[in-house]
């Protein structure tokens, strides 16, 4: 968390190693990412972290299940038994069994946000980063659509990094990082959406 210009959206793109960190490391489990070339980076993009962004990025001519499979045909496989199985489980657990032929204009907004998670997590990825993922959503989707990644968190041990505006949305992490002009100056454990959004107007107050 921080306010606009505070750094988050280049940490996530440094974690994703979609940026370049201009000193230090950074590591992605027991693997130095500073340390890959980019062909190295797009494979370990592809099988090891999943994205959630706020606009949703799925795509248009793909129907429901084209997109949340999209990461295997980029690997150029199909998935395997497992993996078909637990599409089916996202698929269901996310409410999407009617609309798997639908295309993406077909979808309001939180049946799209659901899509775009499904494909996140469909290959079990070690990392998934999170950007704004309910910033279009009205609150009763926010909510289920953070449920969800939390229970990816729980259920599947899978870690997610996300960056939100939004007290309630933070209320959902273990671990809550806030960034000013490119520094980490707090960290909390879980707090609750009051707590967060008095550290949030006491850094604004602070500026």
């Amino acid at each position: 968390m921080g306010a606009s210009g505070s750094g988050k959206s280049t940490l996530m793109h440094i974690m994703a190693g979609l940026d370049s960190a201009t000193s230090g490391r950074v590591w992605l489990g027991d693997t130095e990412i500073t340390r890959l070339d980019d062909d190295q980076l797009t494979l370990l993009r592809r099988r090891r972290v999943g994205f959630v962004f706020q606009a949703f990025n799925l795509v248009p001519t793909l129907d429901v299940l084209g997109n949340i499979r999209l990461p295997f045909e980029l690997d150029g496989r199909e998935p395997n038994p497992d993996e078909a199985a637990r599409i089916d489980r996202l698929v269901q657990t996310l409410g999407l069994e009617e609309r798997l032929r639908h295309r993406p204009h077909e979808l309001s907004g939180g049946q799209q946000q659901r899509v775009a998670i499904a494909r996140a997590l469909a290959t079990q990825p070690d990392l998934i980063l999170a950007d704004e993922p309910t910033g279009n959503l009205d609150s009763r989707t926010g909510r289920e659509v953070l449920a969800v990644l939390s229970a990816a968190a729980r259920d599947y041990g899978q870690a997610i990094a996300m960056v939100t505006h939004d007290p309630v949305a933070a209320s959902f992490a273990d671990r809550i990082v806030f960034l000013a002009d490119g520094r980490m100056v707090e960290e909390r454990g879980r707090s609750s959406a009051e707590q967060i959004s008095a550290i949030m107007l006491g850094m604004e107050a602070a500026r």
